[in-house]
């Protein structure tokens, strides 16, 4: 049996009855930060497990729910701190979210330019396969939250899924299907007409080197799922195509990708949305490299690059 005492680490509605005096039934060396989370969530139903921020007294760095108590310090009878985070929501419930706005925008946009444009528009092959490239990407990124991805996360504070779907939903959305489905890069614009965009060989050259970089995508993302088991936060050292190269090669083929949608419509929009998730996918790729480097040291293969073979 452990005792633990937990205040408040911030100014909550939920955390107003506290401090409190939890008994957890192990001792120190076996109980958990999660053990001390249920416990809470047991006398303040409202401030369940995923809404808490478990601190030690006068720090601010969460402690891990896998965590031993002794592991990190605290001894029977010690205080922690618990900061309420707010209202929550599942990952693979914000991705859902994020994703389909695109999948909305985009089929209004394209089938009814009359309302959007206040004219009929003659789509070019080009904006047929640009079309179909988004929603392709897009319905797939769906099906790999639904049937793919594991989350090493459970939730997130709620009100975050509007700034994240503000990329995908505006960004990816409006943004890029306004201007790509206009009379610019209709059947009849000059920008199209006699020019390499209406090239049949050239836009089933990118169609194809963009469905590898989706296959690609699409099989690191089932490697780094079975790297972990259902429900656990397990990390192994990914191996495989593209792994021998980069860290992230889901991130490096994705944004492949977009690059070809990019080059071969020419759209400055298209040209945006890919510099915007690079700058993303940059910082990302960059802290999964030094994640693994920290966690597997000279384990980690040492010419792994983060994203860019062999130069980043």
């Amino acid at each position: 049996m452990t005792k633990v005492t937990v205040a408040s680490g911030g100014k909550s509605p939920l955390t107003r009855g506290l401090p409190i005096t939890l008994e957890v039934t192990k001792d120190v060396d076996a109980a958990t930060v999660a053990d001390v989370k249920a416990a809470l969530a047991a006398k303040f139903p409202r401030l369940y497990v995923e809404r808490q921020k478990l601190t030690l007294k006068g720090d601010r760095k969460a402690l891990k729910d896998e965590a031993t108590l002794a592991s990190v310090g605290v001894h029977d009878g010690d205080e922690l701190a618990v900061k309420d985070l707010g209202a929550q929501i599942g990952w693979r419930n914000v991705y859902l979210i994020e994703y389909v706005g695109p999948l909305v925008v985009h089929p209004l946009i394209y089938n009814f330019p009359e309302v959007f444009y206040g004219k009929a528009i003659e789509h070019s092959q080009l904006q047929q396969i640009a079309y179909a490239m988004v929603m392709v990407h897009f319905l797939k990124r769906e099906l790999e939250t639904l049937f793919v991805h594991r989350f090493s996360h459970g939730t997130m504070p709620i009100f975050n899924v509007f700034k994240n779907s503000a990329h995908y939903h505006i960004l990816g959305g409006l943004f890029l299907a306004y201007p790509i489905y206009s009379s610019t890069y209709s059947a009849t614009s000059p920008y199209v007409k006699g020019t390499i965009r209406e090239n049949p060989q050239f836009l089933w050259a990118c169609s194809a080197f963009w469905l590898f970089c989706e296959l690609v995508n699409l099989n690191a993302h089932i490697t780094l799922r079975n790297l972990r088991p259902p429900g656990t936060r397990t990390r192994a050292i990914p191996y495989g195509f593209g792994f021998s190269l980069v860290s992230s090669p889901h991130y490096l083929f994705d944004l492949l990708a977009w690059v070809t949608l990019a080059s071969m419509s020419g759209s400055w929009a298209a040209w945006l949305f890919f510099v915007v998730s690079a700058t993303q996918m940059v910082i990302w790729a960059s802290k999964k490299h030094r994640a693994y480097k920290k966690e597997f040291g000279k384990d980690y293969p040492r010419g792994r690059k983060a994203l860019v073979p062999f130069i980043f």
